[in-house]
């Protein structure tokens, strides 16, 4: 097993921070003996998993996901514990001018507290990420929307990353709930997978039974691309979902022309040149005058979008942060994070993502099947 400087680096890293947590923590929770070398077992066995469970390729399948399953739990509840921990540290040395004389209770009942949220927030949160997704509905306005196009249903599903903790029953759920809602479209913005179609393949194969008017179609998230875009690629067309490339459909809806529209990842000419993002590529021969939705993962392709002349892009990528405190860094790497935002004419939808990636944590941003409806603008 090959190991990279930059991946020890990280794990010295993740270690230090585990060490800094026990410190801070573990001697003023008075928990004695066995309790304390409980407590460092615990923080010894997270720094151990956390980084181990991103290594596990060269293991069984079985192996592997149970690596996973036990790394990506502790990672949630470390990444809850450095945060809290943090923040501790911050609000008692504000209050210790104050309150000298009784900080010794103040810092075992604050350490308790710590520990208590961590658990708690880490159960809600493997409760929330497990349980099939909500369904979101939202109105887009559009001016001049053609009455035939009044109420016109896409259901989007983004971000499922079906891999080591999300398997077939999981993605089976989310198929027959969108199913239910009778779509006219069903739009599937990227990071679908985190693994390669010899392992995941089955557990995909459930979309395969994805049923709308006009159908299911797919553009590329990041994460298609680590594996192998080409070979996700032709197993999304073998189970019947249209794969839009920088290229469109023309859907025509009780007599009027709805363009729709899918760009590969933004990020996507790192891994192939020839898949750079190119929205105005995308309506190449397109009726100028129709409504036009374009499909792209990450939000930052909305400016793109903007001009070259889209009334709606659906986008996922954020995952609404997933979890607090995250949803609210999120901001800084995409120009939305989720919900309806407008840009000039054009209408932005982020969906929270279907799935999870990493921790099966979701707190403060609920994952989401999103029901969207085109509505004449008022």
């Amino acid at each position: 097993m090959k190991v990279s400087r930059s991946f020890l680096t990280t794990t010295a890293l993740v270690a230090a921070l585990h060490l800094y947590i026990g410190l801070r923590l573990v001697p003023d929770l008075e928990v004695g003996v066995v309790g304390t070398m409980f407590a460092w077992a615990i923080l010894g066995m997270s720094a151990l998993f956390v980084p181990l469970s991103v290594l596990t390729r060269s293991l069984s399948r079985l192996n592997a996901d149970r690596i996973a399953w036990v790394g990506f739990l502790l990672m949630g509840a470390f990444s809850s514990f450095l945060v809290l921990t943090l923040l501790r540290d911050v609000l008692l040395a504000i209050s210790w001018p104050f309150v000298a004389e009784r900080m010794i209770p103040l810092r075992h009942y604050s350490a308790l507290l710590v520990v208590g949220a961590v658990v708690a927030v880490t159960l809600i949160g493997l409760f929330n990420a497990r349980r099939r997704a909500r369904v979101v509905e939202t109105d887009i306005p559009i001016n001049d929307l053609p009455d035939a196009l009044h109420g016109f249903c896409i259901v989007q599903i983004s971000d499922v990353h079906v891999g080591s903790t999300i398997k077939r029953g999981y993605v089976q759920a989310i198929v027959d709930a969108v199913n239910a809602l009778n779509p006219d479209v069903i739009a599937v913005t990227g990071d679908i997978v985190d693994g390669s179609v010899r392992d995941l393949a089955q557990h995909v194969e459930p979309l395969s039974a994805l049923r709308a008017r006009y159908g299911a179609f797919l553009v590329t998230g990041n994460h298609e691309y680590y594996p192998g875009e080409a070979r996700w690629t032709r197993e999304f067309r073998r189970l019947g979902l249209k794969v839009l490339l920088n290229e469109h459909v023309e859907l025509v809806h009780a007599g009027e022309t709805l363009v729709l529209a899918g760009v590969t990842d933004y990020s996507a000419h790192h891994f192939n040149p020839a898949h750079r993002s190119d929205p105005a590529a995308s309506l190449a021969n397109a009726p100028p005058a129709a409504v036009k939705v374009l499909l792209a993962h990450q939000p930052r392709t909305a400016g793109a979008a903007a001009a070259a002349g889209f009334d709606v892009q659906l986008s996922g990528h954020t995952h609404g942060g997933q979890f607090w405190p995250w949803n609210h860094f999120v901001r800084f790497q995409q120009p939305y994070t989720a919900g309806l935002h407008r840009l000039d004419r054009l209408w932005i939808y982020v969906s929270r993502g279907t799935g999870y990636w990493g921790p099966p944590k979701r707190f403060g941003a609920p994952s989401e099947i999103s029901r969207l409806r085109l509505v004449r603008a008022k």
